[in-house]
């Protein structure tokens, strides 16, 4: 067992990516189909927000941990 090497993990980013789109979805439809229209915009403009706030924060990092330089 100890020349076993471990092998890398599979990249699920887009599985990931695929299901919470069928997710978000089917839980639109439903909240539609339970509370209406208005609901259901309303949450959609929430996550579309909230993605936007990720994406604003990712930048944030990724250009912060750009200026940093590098120690040798």
């Amino acid at each position: 067992m100890e020349n076993h090497k471990l092998g890398s993990a599979p990249n699920f980013t887009g599985a990931c990516i695929v299901m919470f789109g069928v997710n978000l979805a089917w839980i639109m439809l439903v909240l539609f189909a339970v509370y209406g229209l208005v609901a259901a915009v309303f949450i959609g403009l929430v996550v579309n927000h909230w993605l936007n706030w990720l994406e604003h924060r990712k930048r944030l990092t990724d250009q912060r941990y750009a200026e940093v330089p590098v120690q040798d």
